[in-house]
């Protein structure tokens, strides 16, 4: 059988840690061997990659998009094509759509938009209480069976201690993985920034760090309780580390993530009140950016997401304090991580195994990984090519990205997803 071999290739293993030149052969859609040296290429399809990187697809978990319901804000198409365009091979989608994905009907109607409209692969989460309301628990054994790959209530903390409980309970009676947004909701309601002399000074209404610290502090006792499978989605703030660090110390099954949006902006980029800066949880201060890049490179937070979340221009060009929340990410999420690897921060092994390897182990996806029989699901890209962002010229239908004019380093060349090519710059 033929093949195609990836030749004159920067190959980035996170599994591995390791950054080197070498090949990779790909046949029926798998990798079939790494190779250190120079390859026999007889009867292959030859890719010189010009010594740019090769690295696993990455694997977005917590994407927003938009169907049902809101299609004006984000299809499965337009998400899928800007997935493409970013390196993200893998989309987990998250349930809080118009209506919600609570039920195996919704969740199959979902999929199979999806296989029919995005070229990257797509799992969709759902719901962990119906209607996203915290007060009743879904039917988690159907929706696995209809192919729910985690269950959450996105953005809405379930503030009922018991019926949280009840789901982490249920839920580890059937293995499944619950994802929670630890913050504690009645001091987090009605706030846009994180509080602090820039907040005062703006007139923004805030909330303390410490409103995160206490809802993971909560689930991290439930899940100690329950011994459920847990991944907190988007933590922000130095003040919850040590909660999670003494979880996954005492043996907890415990994850946790950030936003791309956390590592590399802070709060005073609000600036004169730009919406498009405005985001949940708040963007922290400089002091919690790089307590999380930290996170990150000691291996205390596993996983880096774009948490992608379309708003249209109605919603965002509004006052701060009522415009929407949220910002498109899946094509600046490896320009903006790259931040990182520029700065001396995190190597490219260490950022691919935030955005790649650790979602996909996390989630028992066989993807994210340079190895022998893995899925051919790779981006090639140049980390070192300059990019003025525009935002006009993003794929997704919603525009609100806080890198509109942005000077990053690092460009896609081409994404492949079972060694299909599905985006070349």
């Amino acid at each position: 059988m033929t093949g195609t071999l990836f030749t004159n290739a920067r190959l980035i293993d996170p599994e591995a840690g390791t950054d080197t030149i070498g090949a990779l052969r790909v046949t029926g859609g798998r990798i079939a061997e790494i190779l250190a040296g120079p390859a026999d290429a007889t009867g292959d399809t030859v890719i010189d990659c010009g010594g740019k990187c090769l690295a696993p697809g990455i694997v977005d978990l917590g994407v927003k998009i938009c169907e049902p319901g809101e299609r004006h804000k984000e299809s499965f198409r337009s998400a899928g094509r800007a997935a493409a365009a970013g390196g993200v091979t893998t989309m987990i989608t998250r349930p809080d759509t118009l209506p919600t994905i609570d039920s195996p009907e919704q969740l199959e109607f979902v999929s199979r938009r999806a296989s029919e409209a995005a070229p990257v692969r797509i799992h969709p989460m759902a719901a962990l209480t119906k209607g996203r309301e915290g007060r009743e628990m879904v039917e988690i054994g159907f929706l696995l069976d209809a192919g729910a790959i985690a269950f959450t209530d996105a953005d809405s903390v379930v503030a009922d201690t018991k019926v949280f409980t009840r789901c982490l309970t249920y839920a580890r009676s059937l293995g499944a993985l619950v994802i929670a947004h630890p913050q504690e909701p009645i001091l987090s309601k009605g706030t846009a920034a994180t509080s602090g002399k820039f907040a005062s000074l703006k007139g923004i209404p805030a909330v303390s760090p410490m409103a995160e610290r206490l809802g993971l502090e909560r689930d991290m006792a439930l899940v100690e309780m329950t011994g459920a499978r847990y991944h907190a989605d988007a933590l922000s703030t130095a003040a919850a580390l040590p909660a999670l660090e003494r979880a996954k110390a005492a043996g907890l099954d415990v994850t946790a993530g950030v936003d791309i949006h956390h590592l590399t902006l802070n709060v005073l980029d609000i600036g004169d009140y730009r919406t498009f800066f405005k985001i949940k949880p708040p963007l922290r201060d400089e002091d919690d950016r790089l307590a999380m890049v930290e996170a990150v490179a000691s291996g205390l937070i596993d996983i880096i997401s774009s948490m992608h979340t379309p708003q249209d221009e109605e919603s965002k060009r509004l006052p701060f304090e009522e415009a929407a929340s949220g910002a498109v990410g899946l094509e600046t999420l490896l320009p903006a991580a790259l931040r990182l690897y520029h700065a001396g921060a995190l190597t490219l092994p260490q950022l691919f195994r935030a955005m790649a390897l650790n979602p996909a182990k996390r989630l028992g996806l066989p993807t994210g990984r340079l190895a022998a029989g893995a899925p051919a699901d790779l981006v090639l890209f140049d980390p070192d090519a300059p990019v003025v962002l525009d935002r006009w010229t993003l794929n997704s239908k919603s525009k609100n990205t806080p890198f509109d004019g942005a000077r990053l380093q690092g460009k896609v060349l081409k994404t492949y997803v079972g060694g299909s090519e599905v985006y070349a710059a």
